[in-house]
């Protein structure tokens, strides 16, 4: 009989990535795609109701407020959805033996560090929606012993809103942008990690715990923005600007690359070049 998957928040860019990557791949797998219209994780009764009815063997959560400025403006709203609300989803998936894959951010950490972050390395969040995170990942690890918490970064695709998608909206707009170019991350593929999900999802052996997923190599807002432009032959100019003259009302960590060898050597799967997959992306975009 095949694993019957739950997937939260399926609207979003990640949840329609998981959409996509099984509809090209055979995973046996059984999905039931949420968006808040069906399943609102925020409602406690509405969940209990919707897991007494029915029955899955894995929950991913790809429901969350992501909206980092704003989240600053809007901390109870943060705090219900990212913490609050996995809260409530880890208790259900406790009561009917669900494995929860939950999905958290590089944000967690406050990017003093120099070298990739480990999964162990001490978290100190910097803005709200770091810390609205970071709390949702403390729920999920004092309810629950069957958990793969999936910290990723940068996140983007052909869904939804995102950091490549505005700047190919803007270089429509402008003649020359100016991006950021002191805080370093990895951008990350959201296709990519539907793709690592599933496979552990497949894998016969369970590692429960927090992992790191996101594409290899590490670059700059900036470089990210240049790649973009070079990729898609835009004649908008990207000038760089440091995080102290670009007004934002959250802080934003400087250095946020993750350490992806536990995932990698665990499931035995690589991440792929952030170039490659930025390459696939576009395609899909600009046709």
């Amino acid at each position: 009989m095949n694993k019957r998957v739950l997937v939260t928040g399926s609207n979003g860019q990640l949840g329609k990535s998981i959409q996509k990557i099984a509809k090209e791949n055979n995973y046996n797998l059984d999905f039931v795609f949420a968006n808040k219209d069906l399943l609102d994780i925020s409602k406690e009764e509405e969940l209990k109701v919707f897991f007494k009815e029915n029955t899955f063997d894995y929950c991913i959560n790809c429901a969350a407020y992501t909206a980092v400025d704003k989240a600053e403006e809007e901390k109870e709203e943060a705090f219900l959805i990212n913490a609050e609300s996995v809260r409530f989803l880890a208790i259900n998936c406790k009561a009917h033996n669900i494995i929860l894959i939950h999905i958290s951010t590089d944000f967690v950490f406050d990017g003093l560090k120099k070298e990739p972050y480990l999964e162990a390395d001490q978290v100190n969040p910097i803005n709200i929606y770091g810390a609205s995170k970071l709390q949702g990942e403390k729920f999920v690890q004092s309810i629950l012993d069957k958990y793969y918490i999936i910290r990723t970064s940068w996140v983007y695709s052909e869904f939804g809103n995102n950091f490549v998608k505005t700047m190919i909206r803007l270089s429509n707009e402008r003649k020359e942008i100016s991006v950021v170019d002191d805080q370093l991350g990895c951008p990350t593929y959201a296709p990519d990690l539907a793709q690592a999900i599933l496979e552990i999802i497949c894998k016969t052996t369970q590692a429960f715990g927090i992992y790191h997923y996101c594409n290899s190599g590490s670059i700059s807002w900036f470089e990210f923005a240049k790649a973009i432009f070079e990729k898609t032959e835009t004649s908008c100019s990207v000038l760089p600007i440091s995080s102290a003259l670009y007004v934002s009302k959250a802080r934003r960590p400087q250095y946020s690359v993750l350490n992806t060898q536990k995932i990698h050597n665990t499931f035995y799967f690589k991440s792929k070049p952030f170039e490659a997959s930025l390459i696939k992306c576009l395609h899909s975009i600009v046709k």
